[in-house]
C-alpha cells in the first residue's frame, strides 16, 4: 500500500476510500436513525449514525491491519467484525424498556444491531450489501409498522385494578362483565386481604382488537358494590 506517511498515489487512494466507506456509512445509518428519532425512540439519529461508522471503521482497520501484516502473521480480517456484532448487544439492551407487561424497545435494539452490520459491509467494501440493506431495514421500520400494529392489537393485554366490598358473588359478576366484551381474564390476583371490608383485584386479561376500555370500565363501575376501576 505504500508508507502512509508520505503522499503517494497508493496513499491518496487508500484516504479516498476510507473517506468514502465512513461517509456512506455516516449517510445510511442516519437514513435509519432518522426514522427512530422521528418515532421518539431513545436511540435515534447520532446513536445510529456512530453504530455505523464505528462499524465501518472497525472493517476498515482490519482489511488495513491484514494488509499490512499478511505477510508475517497468521490475521482473520473477520473477526474485528464478529466482535462488533457480538458487542452492540449491550447498547441494544439499553433500548429494550418494560413497561408493565410490555416491552418496548425491541425494534429499536434491531435496527441498532442491524445497523452495524450496514457498518461494516460498508467499511469493507461492500456498498451494494450496505446500500440495499439500509432500503430493506428503513421499508421495514416505515411500511411494516401498521402491519405489526394491528398484530399487537389482537394480542394486547392490561392490566386492571378492580376495588370492590368484600361480599359473595362479586368475582362472578365482575366475570360476567368481561364475558360480554370476550376479554378472556388470564390471572386474578388480590392484593388485600379477604378479611377486610373491601378487596382490591388485579386483572390481567386480553383484549380483543375492538376492546373499548371505556365503555367497559363504566360497566364494571355500575356493578353493585363496586367503589373503583382503574388501568395500570
Amino acid at each position: 500500500m505504500g508508507d502512509l506517511g508520505i503522499f503517494t498515489i497508493d496513499t491518496i487512494e487508500f484516504y479516498l476510500i476510507l473517506t468514502l466507506r465512513l461517509f456512506l456509512a455516516c449517510i445510511l445509518g442516519g437514513i435509519i436513525g432518522y426514522e427512530r428519532e422521528s418515532m421518539n425512540r431513545p436511540a435515534g439519529f447520532r446513536t445510529h449514525i456512530l453504530v455505523c461508522v464505528g462499524a465501518a471503521l472497525v472493517m476498515v482497520t482490519s482489511e488495513f491491519i491484514y494488509k499490512r501484516y499478511v505477510g508475517n502473521v497468521n490475521l482473520d480480517p473477520a473477526r474485528l467484525g464478529a466482535q462488533v456484532i457480538s458487542g452492540i448487544g449491550f447498547l441494544g439492551a439499553g433500548t429494550i424498556i418494560r413497561e408493565g407487561f410490555n416491552v418496548r424497545g425491541l425494534t429499536t435494539a434491531a435496527s441498532l444491531w442491524a445497523v452495524s452490520c450496514v457498518g461494516i459491509a460498508a467499511g469493507i467494501g461492500f456498498y451494494e450489501g450496505a446500500v440495499v440493506a439500509t432500503i430493506l431495514i428503513y421499508l421495514t421500520l416505515i411500511f411494516l409498522k401498521r402491519l405489526e400494529g394491528h398484530f399487537s392489537r389482537k394480542n394486547q393485554y392490561r392490566v386492571l385494578y378492580v376495588q370492590t366490598v368484600n361480599v359473595p358473588g362479586q368475582i362472578g359478576a365482575i366475570g360476567h362483565t368481561f364475558g360480554k366484551h370476550d376479554v378472556l381474564i388470564k390471572n386474578i390476583e388480590f392484593l388485600r386481604n379477604e378479611e377486610d371490608q373491601c378487596v382490591l383485584m388485579k386483572f390481567l386479561v386480553k383484549i380483543p382488537h375492538d376492546f373499548v376500555k371505556e365503555t367497559i370500565i363504566k360497566e364494571l363501575h355500575d356493578i353493585e358494590g363496586v367503589q373503583k376501576v382503574y388501568e395500570d
